[in-house]
């Protein structure tokens, strides 16, 4: 009714263009950022323009231009809601841009970073800015989609933004040598490390479409970073094949001379020259540059002839073995094999084992197609080579291979099973966008990865020898389950290639294996062994059977399909669950749980002090919220600084990267914690608490600022604070030189949701406390963050005071958020029963 109210009173305007901007003008004090009656009307005038047969004043028109300039003033002080309605009506994209571009300008220089580049791209004048200068401001405070929006179908400032980003990701750069020339931005340190840019920037290259060539440095950073985690693998935790090993090395490495340093600074730095030598030799490192210890390993090695493989990397009795005999396994590789075990793969009511495998790019040129599809059925598996399955584009083994996979999921009468199966199935879809759509229409779907996840709430495992690599997400449900963890030195393989190496066919199996279908093209190796391969999709049934068997067992509340239900395979499922076993891989390293009977002697929340890596800014900040002392190292600093500060301020290290053992054999035994960084803060958080026997009580919580770490607060009145923003939006407004109205001590605290109240130990603020009121600043230097106070919370009754971090200058006040943070850790906090082990 208003609108069309609206639309009746424009059609009787003789200037209905000339009338609005009389309209603003004289409601000039209409500033504000939220919604107004001004830019509603705006609005409606607009789309009222737009259904009128007859067009507005058109570019040329004598009569539009002095509306333009009038249109222009009126942009530059008024409120941002007004910018679009005002370009379109006006048509100011070809209007004189000199004020606009200078009032760009002078909100840059006021600080108004988001206001400034938001107007510069409604108006379209990204050619007469300064890119960097628009925006490195709103890159420190991680406004990326503001800046994505900016450069938005402008390849040539979309290269320079990445390759501005990139050269922050150099080895060596200091960011904060650019965020000096913005003292006052509040900054997302955590989001400026290297390795977030990075992540950042790859995912902008390929968002833009651009070559990754562009951003060398942050190549450079996933390469070492995926060879030191392919060195870990092999060399420290020996959970992969040396041939897997040397052929994925060779690719990252290749000729780069930088990455071939590094490689050997690795290699030189490890204990077992053996293995050293081993690799040094199967990359054909140049000896010069290696210890000499090294060298002659490499000289002996040469002379006996030998080859790095173990025999137990051929067959492992410690893991789990396929069931079934060699001659059930099959491989599919054309339209003639699919038609033949279709009615094996299809039959109505059965239970199905899903597992996908493709080549690791760790991140590093695009993403990955998947290579092999295994389907396990009661004492048979299929392994589907959907590279010849795939070709040629619109063939006959296409065509089947797709009609075939799209029958399996939709029909809801088979169970397929999975582990992650969210994450398996984007994968498939993404790689062969024909089963897009049936991926998307799944039903009958049932993620084992839910059946872990409720098992483990009751079902703890011991944990493991402090230092061992434990088996993680399907190997450890199938070790919980079935005995025996899954062999997992062939996962990290080149699958794309044909034939397959030996090792991944040792991968495959552990005997000969005479194929039972006619020959097999000759991309596969006709010498196969029986697959630990098929066993990651044949290991799924046997989990199901055990787990409906004996669902009381492993602390399921009832029948496994109708506890976790079919077709719920949602995007969650492609994370691991909470992993429970001490681990010494860097990247998944876990908390230890103490057993009841050597339990850290209690501790309170506010005497517990941490020193987190940069990696756990989450942890820090939930870790603070519950009032315990974290300082958390800047990007720049080195892991080896959390040694140093834990010795001389009596600090425990939290640690998610690389040197948790060596950190923790400078400090000492119960001194440093490896966090499992697949977890949610909170889970870690509840953790840490458990495992050091942290008392939190409900006074600790928002006790300490999560910004700043600060504990020092000053209570500020409600009226005060009004002031104040008053005074920072008018500074020249009346109470600028007037006393402060001091409040009462004893007045009452509001009662937040669920009988939560938060009255923190703290002081008035006084006048005394201020040293300058415009900008209100404390006498410590510190500037109040007025500007995060919405207007709406100043009006809130029952709301009578506000809290100001004398660290930061945060502004806090009592909500929903103490009683929803007091209900998240009811289970840690003081008074409550607390599990015997493990994070929740």
């Amino acid at each position: 009714q208003l609108r069309e109210e609206a639309w009746k009173g424009f059609a009787t305007l003789d200037d209905p263009l000339a009338t609005l901007l009389d309209m603003l003008d004289a409601s000039r004090g209409f500033g504000g950022q939220g919604p107004s009656l001004e830019a509603w009307v705006a609005r409606e005038l607009e789309r009222w323009l737009q259904a009128q047969p007859r067009p507005g004043p058109t570019q040329g028109d004598p009569a539009l231009k002095p509306l333009q300039v009038r249109a222009v003033r009126l942009l530059t002080e008024g409120p941002l809601s007004l910018v679009e309605p005002l370009v379109s009506i006006f048509q100011l994209q070809d209007a004189d841009r000199s004020p606009v571009l200078a009032h760009i300008h002078r909100l840059h220089q006021e600080g108004k970073f988001k206001e400034a580049i938001v107007l510069g791209t409604k108006l379209q004048l990204q050619a007469d800015l300064d890119v960097e200068k628009m925006c490195v401001p709103l890159l420190l405070q991680d406004k990326v989609d503001l800046v994505e929006r900016y450069v938005d179908s402008l390849p040539h400032l979309q290269r320079r933004l990445l390759t501005l980003m990139d050269s922050w990701c150099q080895p060596g750069f200091d960011i904060r040598v650019v965020t000096r020339r913005y003292p006052h931005v509040p900054l997302r340190l955590e989001r400026l490390s290297p390795r977030a840019l990075g992540r950042q920037v790859l995912q902008l290259l390929e968002q833009f479409g651009l070559d990754p060539a562009l951003c060398p440095s942050v190549l450079a950073q996933q390469r070492l970073a995926a060879l030191r985690y392919l060195c870990y693998k092999r060399l420290v935790e020996r959970t992969m094949s040396q041939e897997s090993w040397a052929e994925l090395v060779q690719g990252l490495v290749g000729q780069d001379e930088w990455l071939q340093e590094q490689l050997l600074q690795l290699l030189a730095s490890q204990d077992d020259v053996a293995m050293a030598a081993q690799c040094a030799l199967d990359l054909s490192l140049p000896e010069e540059r290696l210890p000499a210890t090294v060298v002659a390993e490499m000289s002996q090695l040469r002379l006996q002839e030998r080859t790095a493989k173990a025999p137990s990397e051929h067959r492992r009795d410690d893991c789990y073995q396929l069931p079934i005999a060699r001659e059930d396994i099959y491989f599919l590789a054309s339209w003639e094999d699919l038609a033949r075990h279709e009615d094996a793969l299809l039959q109505p009511g059965q239970v199905v084992g899903v597992d996908l495998e493709w080549r690791p790019s760790f991140g590093v040129g695009g993403r990955p197609q998947v290579s092999l599809m295994q389907v396990a059925v009661a004492g048979r598996v299929f392994l589907l080579d959907l590279p010849r399955l795939s070709s040629p584009a619109g063939g006959q083994a296409p065509r089947a291979f797709s009609q075939l996979v799209s029958r399996l999921l939709s029909d809801p009468s088979i169970t397929k099973l999975g582990y992650g199966m969210a994450g398996d199935l984007r994968s498939l879809g993404a790689s062969y966008p024909a089963l897009a759509q049936a991926v998307r229409k799944l039903q009958g779907g049932l993620d084992l990865l839910q059946a872990h996840r409720q098992m483990r709430v009751a079902d703890r495992p011991a944990p493991a020898v402090d230092g061992a690599a434990g088996p993680r997400g399907l190997s450890l449900l199938v070790q919980q389950v079935l005995g025996k963890p899954l062999d997992k030195t062939q996962q990290l393989s080149n699958w794309d290639r044909r034939p397959l190496g030996e090792e991944q066919l040792v991968y495959a199996g552990g005997c000969p294996l005479s194929c039972p279908t006619p020959p097999h093209p000759p991309h596969w190796s006709l010498r196969l062994t029986l697959p630990t391969l098929a066993a990651d999709a044949y290991c799924l049934l046997e989990v199901y059977w055990a787990l409906c068997r004996e669902p009381a067992r492993f602390h399921l509340p009832g029948a496994l399909p109708w506890s976790l239900g079919l077709g719920c395979s949602e995007r969650r499922g492609t994370q691991e669950p909470p992993l429970q076993k001490a681990s010494a891989s860097p990247r998944q390293a876990v908390l230890q749980v103490r057993s009841p009977e050597d339990a850290a002697p209690e501790v309170p929340a506010q005497a517990f002090r941490v020193v987190c890596d940069n990696m756990l800014g989450g942890l820090a900040r939930t870790l603070r919220c519950l009032g315990v002392d974290v300082r958390v190292l800047h990007s720049g600093e080195d892991h080896r600084q959390a040694a140093e500060v834990a010795r001389q301020e009596g600090r425990v290290i939290l640690t998610a990267g690389l040197p948790y053992h060596k950190l923790r054999a400078q400090v000492g035994a119960g001194r440093c914690l490896a966090v499992d960084c697949s977890l949610k803060a909170q889970q870690q958080a509840k953790a840490v608490i458990r495992h050091f026997n942290v008392r939190v009580t409900p006074a600790d919580i928002f006790s300490r600022c999560q910004a700043c770490n600060c504990d020092q607060y000053l209570r500020v009145s409600k009226d005060v604070m009004k002031q104040l923003v008053r005074l920072s939006i008018h500074p020249g407004g009346p109470g600028r030189g007037s006393g402060w109205p001091l409040p009462c001590p004893g007045s009452a605290l509001e009662e937040a949701p669920e009988g939560c109240t938060y009255d923190p130990p703290c002081r008035w603020l006084e006048d005394t406390d201020l040293q300058t009121r415009v900008p209100a600043t404390l006498a410590n230097g510190t500037r109040l963050q007025l500007a995060g106070i919405p207007a709406g919370v100043l009006r809130r009754p029952g709301l009578q005071h506000f809290y100001c971090c004398t660290g930061c200058g945060k502004v806090f006040w009592e909500g929903s958020h103490l009683a929803r943070v007091t209900s998240n850790f009811q289970e840690v906090l003081e008074g409550t029963p607390r599990p015997a082990s493990g994070p929740s």
